[in-house]
């Protein structure tokens, strides 16, 4: 049973909560100065080298900062999980024409932790195909793969047939009533990376319909239809935690995959927006955060006055004349730096955040009547998104 567990999250995340559920770019050094002056010492004294450390030790920052934040090492704790059991199941040569690396890897891994239970297969949210291609021809059982865009089913049922795999694509939209016919009493239901209600979906319609077994890796579990989380378990609906989409964007915010690329284009992006924040704070008068819309990345290498001018326009905000923009943009550099920091801290809370979650939806699967599992399916450089929840209906 994993309400225990949950419990003890949901009581250590519910005391923390200052320290995770904020903004970091609206949050200024000295208001973290007044009322956790060691702490702040202590992040404003890091390094570069000593924060892209912690960046990736979690365990070693939790053990750094329990003099302020005493609940962190058993929030590390808590959110550890063990390895699910691996079968090597050999695919066929060909088998991952047109499969990317990285998403041939999660799903030979996928696959390798799914127990055999020789049941035919519901691919929720199948896109082309890709996993159900995987199941079909290792385990010999028929698929029936679930997608809305048209062209992916399509574009799935050709490989299909020129592989000679069982596999039926039904062009339907996961969220309609009618979907729900497509699951089965005898059946394993899966999804691989089903994003936010997707994911939230298929659960709670195989809980609906007692299909013998489901196995799901969440993803972005902000991407929810719904302004705030709305939690699943009974469990959970009795926490004080209330989570935004703001907070439910922390569990995907690791930077394992990203190259330097990635990481510079974050860089310019972040500290332009946060330049021109501080200069429209003085044009404005107004001292609180402007939110800018998203914006072409190509719109970046114009520099840093040009992104102002866009972003003002944006926002109805006419610029004085003779700006400065090599002063506001060595600002917005500055406090770069500072919210670096703060997104430090709250990378102590990411996993343990996302096991809240993934355990809202195990105990929710539990009140069903299932026997769930919870455990990792590979190694995080695969894909940070690597914990796999497996409910089977007891007997």
């Amino acid at each position: 049973m994993h309400a225990p567990r949950f419990s003890q999250l949901d009581r250590l995340l519910t005391d923390t909560r200052e320290f995770w559920q904020f903004m970091p770019f609206s949050s200024s050094p000295s208001h973290w100065e007044q009322s956790h002056p060691g702490l702040t010492a202590w992040l404003l004294g890091l390094d570069e080298q000593q924060l892209a450390h912690f960046k990736e030790k979690p365990g070693l920052l939790a053990g750094a900062v329990s003099d302020w934040i005493p609940q962190a090492e058993t929030l590390q704790q808590l959110a550890d999980l063990e390895a699910l059991p691996h079968e090597e199941r050999i695919p066929p040569r060909g088998l991952d024409t047109g499969i990317p690396g990285r998403k041939w890897q999660q799903l030979q891994a996928f696959n390798g932790v799914l127990p055999a239970l020789q049941l035919p297969w519901l691919e929720w949210c199948a896109g082309k195909g890709f996993l159900g291609r995987v199941l079909a021809a290792t385990h010999k059982t028929p698929v029936t793969s679930l997608e809305w865009q048209l062209a992916l089913c399509e574009s799935g049922e050709t490989a299909a047939r020129k592989m000679s795999l069982p596999m039926t694509f039904v062009h339907g939209d996961a969220f309609s009533a009618e979907s729900g016919k497509f699951i089965l009493s005898q059946q394993h239901a899966v999804a691989l990376h089903a994003c936010g209600d997707l994911h939230v979906s298929l659960l709670q319609r195989v809980a609906d319909r007692k299909g013998r077994a489901v196995s799901v890796s969440p993803c972005c579990y902000h991407l929810i239809r719904d302004k705030a989380y709305q939690p699943m378990s009974a469990l959970a609906k009795q926490s004080e935690l209330s989570l935004s989409k703001h907070d439910l964007r922390l569990p995907l915010q690791e930077t394992v995959t990203a190259g330097n690329r990635v990481r510079n284009l974050r860089f310019v992006e972040v500290s332009f927006r946060l330049g021109f924040d501080s200069l429209q704070r003085v044009v404005t008068g107004k001292d609180s955060y402007m939110p800018v819309p998203n914006v072409q990345k190509a719109l970046f290498n114009d520099g840093f006055a040009a992104f102002c001018r866009w972003a003002a326009e944006q926002k109805g905000l006419v610029l004085p004349e003779n700006i400065d923009f090599a002063y506001w943009q060595q600002i917005g550099e500055q406090r770069f730096d500072w919210v670096e920091r703060l997104e430090l801290l709250r990378q102590l809370f990411r996993r343990p955040l996302e096991m809240w979650l993934v355990y809202d939806r195990a105990c929710f699967m539990e009140e069903a009547g299932y026997e769930v599992t919870v455990g990792t399916f590979c190694d995080k450089p695969i894909t940070p998104r690597n914990i796999m929840i497996h409910a089977e209906l007891k007997d």
